[in-house]
């Protein structure tokens, strides 16, 4: 496989991976009708997810425009010239799809939807493997040793590595 871009089938993309599995979880829940427990904690979780829905629109907005502030493209079927490890880039590798997974975790929660929390974890692990791997993979083999030292100081989801004092 050339490494002149990450991906290149039409389907490698976060629309696709997650989309089909949240299409999936409003037919079940029409056709298996589940419910989280109603109770006094209905309004935390409600308000919950629609926290979740704002900072994952958020975390997508500041990705988005930190890619377009050193001129690479969020598509990853074009190529980049560049590693991009500023703003939101400099807490997590992938922002985008942790934007996303919070905006999906979020509808569940304050759309009392728990059928998309059941299939966002198939989801996720189809990420890893088609969307999240191939990028690294093409991320390692484009810009070496640069790459590497961001992997070992951000991690793939959130934070940043610890890196021991010397005393």
């Amino acid at each position: 496989m050339s490494m002149d871009v990450a991906h290149k089938s039409w389907w490698q993309i976060f629309e696709v991976v997650f989309g089909i599995p949240f299409l999936a979880a409003i037919a079940l829940q029409l056709v298996v009708p589940l419910s989280f427990p109603r109770g006094f904690l209905t309004p935390a979780i409600i308000s919950g997810g629609a926290l979740l829905i704002i900072v994952g629109a958020a975390l997508v907005v500041l990705a988005r425009r930190e890619f377009a502030q050193h001129g690479q493209p969020t598509d990853p079927g074009l190529p980049t010239s560049r590693l991009v490890t500023t703003g939101v880039f400099s807490v997590s590798r992938n922002p985008l799809y942790l934007g996303g997974v919070c905006i999906l975790v979020g509808i569940a929660l304050a759309l009392n939807l728990p059928w998309v929390l059941a299939l966002l974890l198939p989801a996720i692990v189809a990420c890893h493997y088609v969307l999240i791997a191939p990028e690294e993979r093409y991320l390692a083999a484009k810009f070496g040793e640069k790459y590497r030292v961001y992997v070992a100081t951000v991690h793939r989801w959130i934070g940043r590595a610890r890196i021991p004092r010397e005393r």
